[in-house]
């Protein structure tokens, strides 16, 4: 999802409160908060050697604090966004929000939708994957997928 898709969602319903929904169907706890507005860029080397370069990222870091209720609604998360054009160049930008439950893991805003007095974003999966495959010697295999070994584990880990 883009930036600007989200910011016209958010101000079209500005008292509507946030769920951030997991791959899994889980939900982030309702009373986190946006601790951070990032502009993301990647610069790195492939196994091959090839050099690559992504820098389409808008990452929202999440918190969730037992003390307070730092619960958001629409309004306030929209004006969050505003304060970030100060690093954010653009509002083209893929949204991925970072949150911590066992590991910090980043996830891509796949679809957000209004439910009521609920803005509704579900979260995707984001996978590695080998760039340089023919070099590697796996052209047109599996590579990166996780095993049901890896899976278990990943479940297992709180």
């Amino acid at each position: 999802m883009k930036l600007t898709e989200l910011k016209t969602l958010l101000r079209e319903h500005p008292s509507a409160y946030l769920r951030l929904v997991l791959p899994d169907g889980d939900h982030v706890p309702t009373h986190f908060h946006i601790t951070e507005v990032g502009h993301v860029t990647k610069r790195f080397i492939d196994c091959g050697g090839r050099l690559h370069e992504e820098s389409d990222t808008c990452l929202l870091q999440t918190w969730v604090a037992d003390d307070v209720d730092h619960r958001l609604d629409a309004g306030t998360f929209a004006k969050i966004l505003d304060l970030g054009k100060q690093v954010l160049p653009h509002d083209d930008l893929e949204v991925e929000v970072e949150y911590e439950d066992c590991a910090v893991t980043q996830f891509p805003v796949t679809s957000a939708e209004a439910k009521g007095e609920v803005i509704e974003l579900r979260l995707g999966e984001k996978h590695t994957d080998c760039l340089a495959r023919q070099q590697c010697g796996i052209d047109g295999k599996e590579c990166g997928t996780p095993s049901a070994a890896d899976k278990q584990r990943a479940a297992s880990c709180c």
